[in-house]
């Protein structure tokens, strides 16, 4: 699903919310009013087919059952009121407001043509670490990453980051990003995704050890699910991813490259049989 800040209507927003959820689990037009607090079971059903429409105080309903929060919030509001505005002023102060927030939170969904950048995890680490390091020679790159990298291996990789539009040039070895945050599309990228999972696990288990406590944070559980309460759980994740990653972009000065990795995986097979439902 792509960002919120690349829509212009809220009605189309919802329905891709609705059809992502659906896709990934057991989900309702009963399930999506009720998370909103409607008591009519069609009600945003009506909505995104145009036959009714949003309020201040449903919107707001709405926004938080999509685990919509901080600027995201902020920006489909705008849209319930680029829709309902009647006076082209009050459309256009909409507008401008929108798209000064999709400019500060800028979000690049790479496709098949760069899948290059999710090959191993030098391409996103050295894209955060270069703009921290103004006028920084490769070697002086390469000796802050904690695990190997070559110093050629900085340079092809701030080339290819360059030609590819993930960074820019401001100067004789000076980068800044062109997007706030990157991420990648599940149907283009899989084979590039996984390899990536991959070597993140590595390094996760490599950390364990290699760093301590107040350097790093794990923490783990063993739960049961359904398909109902597992789709629930990822919806759950993809808030809480979201509302981090609006923290990152809210800092400027920054001075570390951290990892976050969200896994959750099964322990055992389902369970088949009447008497485990």
């Amino acid at each position: 699903m792509k960002p919120i800040t690349e829509y212009k209507d809220y009605r189309k927003y919802m329905q891709d919310f609705y059809d992502e959820r659906k896709r990934t689990g057991a989900f309702s037009w009963r399930e999506f009013s009720k998370r909103a607090g409607f008591s009519s079971p069609t009600y945003l059903k009506l909505v995104c087919e145009g036959k009714s429409g949003l309020s201040k105080v449903k919107m707001k309903q709405v926004s938080r059952a999509m685990d919509l929060t901080g600027y995201e919030e902020e920006y489909f509001s705008l849209l319930v009121v680029f829709a309902k505005a009647t006076k082209d002023a009050d459309k256009k102060a909409a507008l401008l407001e929108m798209e000064r927030i999709a400019l500060e939170h800028r979000v690049r969904v790479i496709d098949s043509e760069t899948f290059q950048y999710y090959e191993s995890w030098k391409y996103p680490v050295i894209r955060e670490l270069a703009p921290m390091m103004p006028g920084a020679q490769p070697r002086d790159i390469a000796e802050e990453c904690k695990e190997y990298v070559s110093a050629e291996e900085v340079r092809d990789i701030l080339s290819f980051l360059v030609k590819a539009g993930f960074l820019k040039k401001d100067g004789d070895k000076v980068y800044s990003q062109t997007e706030k945050a990157v991420i990648g599309s599940p149907e283009a990228l899989p084979i590039a995704i996984r390899s990536m999972h991959k070597e993140m696990g590595n390094m996760a288990v490599r950390a364990v050890d290699r760093y301590k406590a107040s350097e790093r944070y794990f923490t783990g559980m063993t739960i049961g699910v359904n398909e109902s309460n597992y789709a629930r759980i990822i919806a759950e994740i993809e808030a809480c991813a979201k509302r981090i990653a609006a923290i990152a972009n809210e800092s400027e000065n920054l001075n570390q490259v951290y990892g976050l990795n969200f896994q959750l995986f099964p322990f055992t097979n389902k369970i088949e049989g009447e008497e485990h439902d």
